[in-house]
């Protein structure tokens, strides 16, 4: 008997929402359509994910009343190397957003040990409940031939470097020597034959088989550090969600080693603490708080604050808890999201990246790796530094908001270092100040570089005063796809999809 009269899935691009809701129409359940979605936003979203990147879900299964988390992100490289920090294929680029730049490095040397193949596979054969090749198949259509968007385009745009860096990026991305741009078909012929591969073969050929071999073989001969042996060592890591009370709430949120859950755990327990008082949303002291809350979680963290263990202490520890929230009173990367509720009641929020992109596409499968061993807040004491097969931290936060043993919220982002900023501020403004779903995650934000509160337009000129007293600002043009990308739902009822980053939600 269904619990609900609709399913729903958010995501980032139209087609990927759709394909998640095809496999909800032929009769899966909420983990076979957001493992569908995952397979479709590596064709259709490629500046954002890939199957050569890595990730993380939290779930809840319904009928067994248990909430799940898979950590599929990437690890280190070098097994069966030597250890090498010279001669690697390892170069920054910057790319540009319309109101700052970010710093990423590329290349053969940026590449981590892939989980999201891996990943996306686990989670089907554990809670999914039709065929492999049957999920795979929206993505397969799509890998024939899709249109190129106007969001993928201007992301395409911003990392041509690395979509070109190599022959086979450029058959992919380049059209008689003309880069391909919003409104023009791609084709990837290499991956419907490796989607062919996968429905058999379940991911063995890529992990542990040739093709495992051909990439080792590529890497050593031109720079890079991941091996046949990272490959066949890489394992999926199935452990208890972080539960974080937060009002009347419980948020089920990713666990170490990824560092986003604990500070999405600081943040709002901070932000509990703290009390919304006589404040409106968007107002004066709605931002300065925000700043003081921003720059009080970047001081722990810098700190030395980043695990679980430490929230946990932290909170116990009622002086620091007040000395935190005074100070907050003293002021009166490529990523995507996807979110799930079927009508049963089965959640998934899962949330995976592949940086930027290496610039490097493997062999026969026309699926760029990542470049996380090139991303800094991902190694903030320096590239290359740790031994390979330890799992990367990571920011990013699927996660559940559960309140009477019911998934009330499934909610995500994108956007490397605002993914905990964006989640924070939609948490907020929805529980704190009562507004809609979608007023929430289409709302502007604010974030603190370190330097400058970068804030998007449609604050007043008043509230604007008062946050540049205490701090410089640099109003953005328009929203913009720096400030993260949250896609949400609420089982049963609706969803919203961040316009920031092509968000799309669909009903069945």
């Amino acid at each position: 008997m269904s619990r609900y009269r609709k399913a729903l899935v958010a995501s980032g691009h139209t087609l990927v929402s759709e394909a998640g809701a095809t496999i909800l129409k032929e009769g899966g359940n909420a983990f076979d359509a957001v493992v569908a979605a995952g397979f479709a936003a590596a064709v259709a979203e490629p500046s954002l994910t890939s199957l050569g990147g890595g990730g993380l879900l939290v779930g809840y299964d319904q009928r067994r009343g248990q909430s799940l988390f898979f950590d599929f992100f990437v690890n280190t490289p070098g097994m069966g190397r030597k250890p090498q920090r010279d001669n690697l294929h390892f170069f920054p680029v910057t790319i540009q957003f319309s109101g700052s730049t970010q710093d990423f490095n590329v290349g053969l040397g940026s590449v981590a040990v892939p989980g999201n193949l891996k990943g996306l596979i686990h989670v089907h054969r554990r809670l999914g409940r039709m065929g492999l090749a049957q999920v795979i198949a929206p993505a397969r259509e799509l890998a024939r031939g899709h249109t190129l968007n106007k969001q993928q385009g201007n992301f395409f745009s911003l990392l041509y470097p690395i979509l070109t860096m190599t022959e086979r990026g450029r058959s992919l991305y380049e059209r008689d020597g003309r880069f391909v741009q919003a409104g023009d078909t791609i084709k990837n012929p290499d991956a419907v034959s490796f989607f062919d591969q996968l429905a058999h073969d379940h991911g063995r050929e890529f992990y542990e088989g040739e093709l495992a071999r051909r990439i080792d073989t590529e890497m050593r001969a031109g720079g890079g550090l991941l091996s046949a042996e990272d490959l066949r060592a890489y394992e999926v890591y199935e452990r208890k969600p972080l539960a974080i009370n937060y009002r009347d709430y419980r948020l089920l949120t990713c666990p170490g080693p990824s560092v986003g859950g604990a500070m999405i755990g600081l943040s709002l327990s901070l932000l509990e603490h703290s009390g919304v008082g006589a404040q409106r949303w968007g107002d004066g002291a709605y931002l300065v708080r925000t700043l003081g809350l921003m720059r009080e979680v970047e001081r722990l963290r810098a700190d030395g604050f980043s695990a679980d263990s430490h929230l946990s202490s932290f909170l116990a520890d009622h002086a620091a808890v007040t000395s935190s929230i005074d100070r907050i009173r003293l002021f009166s990367r490529g990523t995507t999201h996807i979110s799930v509720a079927d009508k049963m009641g089965n959640c998934a929020s899962m949330t995976f990246s592949n940086g930027e992109g290496s610039g490097y596409i493997a062999p026969g499968t026309g699926v760029m790796l990542n470049n996380m061993m090139g991303e800094d807040d991902l190694h903030p004491d320096g590239f290359h530094l740790d031994p390979p097969g330890l799992r990367v931290a990571s920011m990013m936060s699927p996660s559940l908001l559960i309140k009477d043993e019911t998934v009330r919220l499934v909610i995500g982002s994108g956007g490397s270092k605002r993914i905990r900023t964006s989640m924070g501020q939609v948490l907020s403004q929805v529980f704190d100040y009562g507004r809609s779903l979608t007023e929430a995650v289409e709302a502007p934000r604010l974030f603190w570089d370190g330097e400058a509160v970068q804030i998007e337009p449609g604050f007043s000129d008043e509230a604007l005063a008062e946050l540049k007293r205490y701090a410089p600002i640099n109003v953005w043009d328009d929203l913009d796809v720096y400030f993260g990308g949250v896609h949400a739902v609420i089982p049963g009822e609706t969803g919203a999809g961040d316009p920031r980053r092509g968000g799309s939600v669909v009903e069945v």
